[in-house]
């Protein structure tokens, strides 16, 4: 149900555009997915937007790290002030964008062409109450680290440097109209906030489509994040994406999976972790069933000998669990 089944051709959808979009308090939406939310930029099927995302954390509290003023970026000290309609999450999400063509029961195909950084610093932080060991530390911290681009590593501390691999955590179209304003904390059907650090340049996230236009957002950009996400944070920063879009009416999914130039993801999310196992597992199951052509008794056989189960975070209320199965294993095209 991936990039095997065969695409519309993009000569068909008429010539493809490129749109930008920077955040600012009109072009942002935040702590929220809703499917009544005007849309900030309308495209067409085949489009490829270059989307940048603002920085989660305000600017008092990147100063109380030690960053000097100067650094921070004038938009996100206006997004910090201007905007004021706020969710119950915390991202901050450039968008909505209204994709033409996109209806209930179709999926959208997000390939994410480049992804780069935008800022040379990046933060982690862990709050009292949160995180996967609240009990272990009841209190905050918050620490700023430096971004060296040349390298692509993160200097943590002397002596450790954290390879960068960013990924936008956060990419998700509007839920359902009667599901009203949801908080952009947890992922759902509509993606959203999925911390799923396979999700770097190259790969390509399929969601299925709960309204029209879709209205797509983008935020939580990550520098770098362990699977887990374990104290509520990763590398957070703010990234430059060159993403395009494209309305697939030949496909229908439940949840939403992505393909890597190595492996097909299936996912799973749930408030128990169990849970999200089953469900990524049954994703994936169906997943070879649909486009491998194999029975069901098979396709659990393969997944047991040949599927990586991935605990993709544990801390944004419900948990996530992707699995992954690799390209090279199947020495046939179909």
């Amino acid at each position: 149900m991936m990039k095997i089944v065969c695409f519309f051709a993009l000569s068909a959808l008429g010539p493809a555009a490129v749109h930008q979009l920077k955040p600012t308090p009109k072009t942002v939406v935040w702590g929220y997915h809703d499917a009544s939310t005007p849309p900030v930029l309308k495209i067409k099927s085949g489009d490829t937007v270059e989307i940048e995302s603002a920085m989660i954390a305000s600017p008092e509290m990147l100063e109380g790290a030690g960053l000097p003023p100067g650094e921070i970026l004038q938009s996100d000290r206006e997004i910090q002030r201007a905007v004021t309609d706020k969710g119950p999450g915390p991202h901050i999400l450039t968008g909505p964008i209204y994709i033409e063509g996109a209806e209930p029961g179709d999926t959208l195909e997000v390939r994410i062409q480049s992804i780069k950084l935008v800022l040379p610093y990046a933060l982690n932080l862990f709050v009292p109450g949160s995180g996967l060991l609240p009990d272990d530390f009841p209190y905050a911290r918050v620490k700023v680290f430096r971004l060296d681009e040349r390298k692509m590593v993160a200097r943590f501390a002397d002596g450790i440097e954290i390879p960068l691999r960013p990924f936008f955590g956060s990419m998700g179209v509007a839920p359902p109209a009667e599901s009203g304003r949801i908080s952009s904390a947890p992922p759902w059907m509509h993606a959203g906030n999925l911390d799923n650090k396979e999700l770097v340049a190259g790969t390509t996230l399929f969601i299925p489509v709960h309204a029209r236009g879709a209205l797509f957002a983008v935020g939580d950009g990550h520098a770098a994040q362990g699977n887990g996400e374990l104290d509520l944070a990763a590398l957070e920063t703010s990234l430059l994406g060159r993403l395009q879009f494209l309305v697939r009416k030949d496909l229908r999914l439940r949840w939403p999976r992505a393909e890597t130039p190595t492996h097909f993801i299936t996912m799973g999310m749930h408030e128990d972790l169990d849970e999200a196992a089953r469900m990524a597992a049954r994703e994936m199951i169906d997943f070879l069933v649909q486009e491998k052509g194999l029975s069901r008794d098979d396709a659990y056989m393969l997944s047991s000998v040949a599927v990586d189960l991935e605990v993709t975070q544990v801390v944004d209320g419900k948990k996530g669990i992707h699995a992954m199965i690799p390209k090279a294993i199947f020495t046939s095209r179909r």
